[in-house]
């Protein structure tokens, strides 16, 4: 029986290790396709950081058929994407406090709702295939406009525009611009 029992419990082991092996190589072999970026924006005190995976276009519709409208968007690619301040910001009137979040999107044709969630770190979708964000757990949204461009953006793209005494959030891919403008 302690034989048995010594046998089983490597057998489990091995089950283990393989699993997380196996996890390892095909979240590696999926960033591949959507490389990481950090994407920061300094002014004075205030310090943001965006933490988020990069997919392309390759030819692909992007808005209304890859990503389609009206269904939430990990907002990137992989796990979901992190937004970080060391200030409290404002967006439209309200306010998101200092610290860190999973940022999430609907896109529309002509406007997004944009969403910061409290809850961080996970895989940008569930087992179900849909997007793994606890709306419980929302902090704050807020609708903006999107833009059609002249020029397709082949990789998605998070960037950080100051204007004048307040700045912008820049979510750009294919033909669509959205800005997403704070207050510090």
């Amino acid at each position: 029986m302690k034989k048995f029992l010594v046998i089983a419990g490597i057998a489990v082991a091995v089950l283990i290790v393989l699993g997380a092996v196996t996890n390892y190589f095909m979240k590696k072999h999926t960033k591949s396709f959507s490389p990481e970026e950090e994407v920061v924006f300094k002014e004075g005190e205030l310090d943001i950081k965006v933490f988020y995976n990069r997919p392309f276009k390759k030819g692909r519709q992007i808005f209304g058929f890859l990503v389609p409208y009206g269904q939430v968007w990990r907002t990137g690619a992989n796990e979901a994407t992190t937004f970080e301040t060391n200030k409290d910001l404002e967006f439209e009137n309200q306010k998101l406090k200092k610290g860190k979040y999973s940022l999430w999107t609907i896109p529309g044709e002509e406007t997004w709702t944009v969403i910061f969630n409290s809850e961080y770190g996970q895989w940008g979708i569930g087992p179900d295939g849909e997007a793994n964000r606890d709306p419980a757990r929302d902090v704050l949204t807020l609708t903006v406009h999107s833009v059609q461009a002249q020029r397709d953006f082949e990789q998605f793209t998070i960037s950080f525009e100051k204007t004048g005494e307040d700045a912008e959030m820049v979510l750009i891919w294919d033909k669509t611009l959205v800005a997403v403008p704070f207050w510090y």
